[in-house]
Parts: C-alpha cells; structure tokens; sequence
C-alpha cells in the first residue's frame, strides 16, 4: 500500500509538471484545483482551460506565441530559467516522460503534447474530438447540472431544461451567455465557452410559487457581507475578510491561500458549520454565522510537504503580499516598499493609495486621486471619477465619433515597481497628453485584498470571466497593470494588458497600437452611423412631409365645410325672404278693391305700367282711390314700394314721393295715364 501511494504521487506531480507546462499556470494551488475538479484528468483540465481562446485576445494561434508571456504560457526557455529559480516545477519534456508513469497518465500526457506550448511552432493544433460542456443553470433557487457536447445547440439545452423543470420552451429565456442573448439555433462552439459555465433562467410570463418569501430570504443572504475572522496558527496572525454571500467555500479557501501560503489541499480548518460539507455551497447557505464568523486554519501535517519543496518556492512571493498586508493593518511598523525589498532606509509607510471597503467607487476614485497626487505631484492623467459602468458608458456608448478606449490602471503600493511606474510614466508629459486626447482613465488599487476581490467583481460584470481570471494570475510584482479596453457592438474587448516593467517609449507605442485598431473600428461605426441617421432623417423629412400634407388637407376640408355651410345658411335666407316676399304680396293682393266696371257711372281712372322688363301692368281705379291703393297694386305683382319708384312719362314726376293718402285725382293721374317702374338706387 505504501508503494502503491508514492506512485500515485508520483504521477500527480508529473501530471501537474505537465499541466503547468502545458497552460502556463504557474500557481500551484489554481493548478492543482483545475486538476481535482476534473479527477486529475490532464486532457480534460487542459481542454477546460484552452478551449480555443488563452488569455486575453481572440486571435489565432500565431499571434498568441507572438504575445510571450502576457497571454500565453512561457516559452521554454522562460520556463527553464523559472525552474531554475525555483519558482515552478520543470515542463513537460522528454525527461519527465521518460520515467515509469502509469499507462493512464502516459495516455494523458501524450494527448495533451497536442495542446503544449513545445509544438506550437509548427501553428496548428491536433482536431479533438467533440468536446463535452458543463452547465450550471439555476431557476428559482433550483439548480440543475447538465453536460453537453459542444456541437448541440442553444435550443437542445432548452429542451432538455423543459423536462428538467417542467417550464415550456416558449415561456423560458436562458440568459448568462458572455456574448450576450443568443438564439436557439445558435451552436455551443461557435459561443467558445470554457468547460464549466453557469447560467439562469428566467420565466416573466409564469408567475412565482407560494415559496417566494423563502426565495427572496435566500436571495437577500446571497447580497450580504459576511466578515471571516481567520486566524491563521502557525503565523499567530488574524485575517478580518469580508464576502458576499455569493462567494463559495472553495473560493474563500483559495483567497487564504494566497495570504498563507498554505496550498488549498494542506489546509486544516476549525469553525465550519457542520452543514458546510461541500466547498462548492455559497457562504449563504453554509450555515455560517451573520454578520462575522471565526474560522480557524492551519497546515495540515503530511508527509507529501517535505516532497514539495517546489510548491512553496513557488508560493514565496505570496510571502510578501500578505506580509504588506500585516504592516498596513499596523502602520506604528514604518516600513514602506523600499526596506520591504531592500531598497533604503526605513520611513514611514505612506496612506493607501484606496480606502478599504469604500461605500461607493466614486469616494473610493476620489481618495485615489487626491493620493496619487499627493505622492506623484499634480502632473499626471486625469482619472475618471465614478464606477466602471460609468467610465465605460463615458467611452463606449457615446455618439461614434466621440467614443474613445478606456484605459484601465491597476495599482498596488506591494509592488516594487508602483512607484517608477507612476512618476516616469503616467507623470510623463507625452503619456499624459496622450491619454487626455484618446482615453477614459480609470484607476482602481488592488492592495487590499477587499479592494481586488471588488475589482475583480467588476470586472467579471463589464468584461467576462476571461480577464478576471488573467487579472488573478498577474503576481504582485508584475504590477501596477494597464488594461486598455475598447468597446464593441455586443462586447468589450480588452486590446492590450501593460505591466509595470516598460518604458515610456515602449507604453506610447502599445498605446499607439491600441489607438490604430481602435481608429479602424471607429471609422466603420462612424460610417455605419452616418448612414443611420440618414436614413433616420429621410424618414423624418417624409414623415413631416406627410403631417403637412395631412394639415393642408384638413384646412382645405374644413374650410370647404364652411364654404358649403354658408352657402346654406345663405340659400335659406334666401328661401325666407322670397317666401316672407310672397307671403306679403299674396296678402296685399287680397286687400286690394275689386276693379271698377267701366260702365259703372263712376269716375273712373285706367292707368297703364311699365314694368323694368318691358311688359304693362293694365287696370282701372276709381277716381277717388289713394296712392296706397296704387302701390298695393304694384307691390302685388313683386315690385315693392321700398325697392322701386312709380313715375309719370311727361311731364316726369315721381308718384311714390306724393302723400299716399292723396287721391288719384288730385295726383292728376285721371282719366288715365302711363307709368312706368324704375328700381331705386
């Protein structure tokens, strides 16, 4: 049995050389989790971490080599200089296959040859088979684990997802997808997802169960900070760290690593609740105290550490970090970065460049800056003040021709190279003119471990997983970081990642590089944009075009409205006066005396009148009748004594001026005469 367990480590450590060889991991603990979480399969660890993307950039194969080691894994000579320092264990060569593994891990370590750095001289990579995915989805606070070939589709996960938990395709949206909302149609490769992904779904349309109040109460844990009083045994030292509730047991026990030393799999704790047998659940279902729980944490004693003198090597820089830390939480030490490393005499340690736990990122930016300045003088790039979502809508989601890249600087006061960085670099006039012109300038300190784990937050939310997980792999001493971020139609990209140890020519230059992808971009959305607003306004010009076309028509109806109506109201007035007209001469007609008989022995008066259109109006009148009667006679036959006048022929007299109650005897018109009728003016 003892033989049998010196094999088997035995063929973990090589199978971890090759691993690290392999993906250029170089911390040990990360390594060896990747490896556990699948079972010490080499080919699946590697394939869950170079599916068809390494690092940063999305590009082929040729320009990731081209990258050194900022994207990639070290080249061999890189990894032969580390091995020789000590700092991680040798690749994967000809010597280390040489000695007696298994049948198994030999099977692994030649499948994995395909994917090693050593062979990606020749540029191509070895066809795998169909690679297989694992899924997390959650929907209200029931979680199903999936696994699916690649080559499926969007819409194949949604059905198996509708037995899973009975809920229709139809009503179902499957959301958590890094390049955004997807179709059903869509292939899982063409999405390169890593082996493990999480995703939710969510269901507007089907209303939640009776169980929402408990859902809501989980939902609510997984918000809250919960403070771990850690003490660490052997150093004798206390660790206040605070987490959401959605962070995992696994990844608390990762963080301590790092500021222990302590690998993940030599950790013994004290304190967990008996209910946290998984390292998988989150801190809020733990059963773990609200708000601040004591945990303890020591190394686990085991034979295996005096065979890994590697591993702590590798970890000794780690050392440093959380000895930083120590001195900041106790500042009466007066150390700084130089007697830190050997650089100068002992002074005191200056304030953090970023309070810990800041309310808000804008305080938190404000304090940074006036800090900065502090040190460094007022010379130096103007920094956004606010969130990351902010500084990133300021860059990207402006009109095309005012975006500009965001430039993302990571600083932390542990390093050595923190304060060449800042005082030649960002406080280089050029620098600054440069980024004043062309970027957003966003600052953040990853000193405190707070601080990072937020940033690191932030970054998971605005940019996917892929560069948080290569913000985690920069070493302390490799900072401070420049990322310089360019945003796209459905995403932003990071272009370019700069560590501390450059030169003010070589940063304008990188700058430059980015400035040249970023200009041929914005030239296409430029143009994209113009020809949208064209679009836009001949759309408006017709639309406005067609209200005022629809005015003038309503003006014209309803002016045409009124025209009718008046010539209405205007026929009917006319209709009620001819009638009022014809009422008063059928009256006057009536009235009138009946004509005298010319042999009656009367005076009697025979008048003949002219009317306007030519025609006689011939009757007898006794002598004795008045002018009224006269005129009731005219008027009778339509020509009223208000519109007309009645005169003589010779001499010319006017009758309607005489007294009509005269006679026709003394108005001289007997025994007969001739009128004629004429309109008055």
């Amino acid at each position: 049995m003892a033989s049998e367990s010196v094999e088997s480590n035995m063929d973990r450590e090589m199978i971890l050389a090759d691993f690290q060889a392999c993906t250029g991991i170089d911390n040990i603990a990360e390594a060896i989790t990747l490896l556990e979480l699948n079972n010490w399969d080499l080919v699946a660890a590697i394939n869950g971490v170079i599916p068809q993307e390494n690092g940063i950039l999305q590009s082929n194969f040729s320009s990731e080599v081209s990258q050194g080691s900022m994207y990639g894994p070290p080249s061999q000579s890189e990894a032969a200089d580390a091995a020789a320092a000590g700092e991680v264990p040798p690749p994967f060569s000809s010597s280390s296959a040489s000695s007696p593994p298994s049948s198994s891990s030999s099977s692994d370590a030649a499948a994995a040859a395909a994917f090693c750095p050593s062979n990606l001289s020749s540029r191509h990579i070895v066809e795998r088979q169909s690679r297989m995915l694992n899924f997390r989805v959650e929907y209200r606070q029931r979680t199903v684990e999936l696994v699916v070939e690649e080559a499926r589709t969007v819409g194949e996960i949604k059905q198996i997802l509708e037995t899973e938990l009975a809920v229709p395709v139809s009503k179902m949206q499957l959301k958590g997808w890094k390049s955004g909302d997807v179709s059903d149609s869509t292939p899982l490769r063409s999405l390169h997802l890593p082996k493990n992904n999480s995703l939710y779904v969510l269901t507007p349309d089907i209303a939640p169960s009776a169980s929402t109040s408990k859902n809501s109460a989980l939902q609510e844990s997984l918000n809250q900070n919960f403070l771990l009083i850690i003490s660490h045994r052997e150093a004798q030292r206390d660790y206040n760290l605070n987490f959401p509730g959605s962070r995992t047991i696994q990844e608390v026990k990762r963080n301590v690593s790092d500021l222990t030393n302590i690998p993940v799999r030599h950790q013994q704790w004290e304190g967990w609740p008996a209910s946290a047998s998984d390292d998988s659940m989150t801190l809020a279902v733990s059963g773990i105290s609200y708000p601040c729980h004591h945990l303890s944490v020591c190394r686990r004693s085991s034979p295996a550490n005096s065979q890994e003198p590697t591993e702590e090597c590798a970890d000794v820089h780690m050392v440093s970090d959380s000895e930083g830390d120590d001195f900041e939480d106790a500042p009466e030490f007066g150390v700084d970065d130089s007697e830190m490393f050997g650089l100068g005499s002992s002074t005191c340690r200056k304030s953090p460049m970023m309070p810990e736990n800041s309310e808000n990122e804008a305080d938190a930016l404000l304090h940074f800056t006036a800090e900065f300045s502090s040190r460094y003088g007022e010379t130096h790039p103007m920094f956004y003040i606010g969130s990351l979502e902010a500084a990133s809508q300021e860059a990207f989601y402006g009109k095309a021709r005012d975006r500009k890249l965001l430039a993302i600087y990571l600083h932390n006061d542990d390093s050595v190279l923190g304060n060449v960085f800042c005082s030649q670099m960002m406080c280089a006039d050029s620098i600054i003119s440069y980024l004043s012109q062309n970027f957003i300038t966003w600052a953040w300190d990853v000193t405190k471990e707070a601080n990072k784990a937020r940033l690191l937050t932030m970054c998971t939310r605005h940019f996917g997983s892929v560069v948080t997980q290569t913000i985690r792999t920069y070493k302390t001493d490799q900072f401070p970081l420049l990322l310089i971020v360019m945003g796209k139609r459905t995403s932003n990209e990071v272009l370019n990642v700069i560590q501390g140890n450059t030169t003010v020519d070589e940063l304008m230059m990188r700058l430059m590089g980015a400035m040249e992808i970023f200009t041929a971009q914005q030239l296409e959305d430029i143009k994209d944009e113009d020809e949208r607003e064209a679009r836009e306004t001949v759309k408006r010009e017709q639309d406005e075009a067609y209200r005022v076309s629809l005015e003038a028509d309503r003006k014209k109806r309803e002016t045409q409205e009124r025209e009718e109506a008046e010539q209405v109201r205007l026929e009917q007035m006319r209709k009620e006066q001819e009638e009022e007209k014809e009422a008063i001469r059928l009256s006057l007609e009536q009235a009138l005396p009946p004509e005298p008989e010319g042999d009656s022995g009367e005076q009697i008066s025979k008048l003949r009148i002219r009317t306007p259109s030519g025609e006689f109006l011939v009757r007898r009148f006794l002598g004795s009748c008045k002018l009224q009667v006269l005129f009731d006679f005219v008027a009778s036959k339509g020509y009223p004594f208000e519109e007309f006048k009645l005169l003589t022929t010779f001499p010319r007299r006017n009758i309607t001026q005489l007294d009509v109650g005269s006679t026709l005897l003394e108005a001289k018109l007997f025994p007969q005469e001739t009128l004629f009728l004429e309109a008055k003016e």
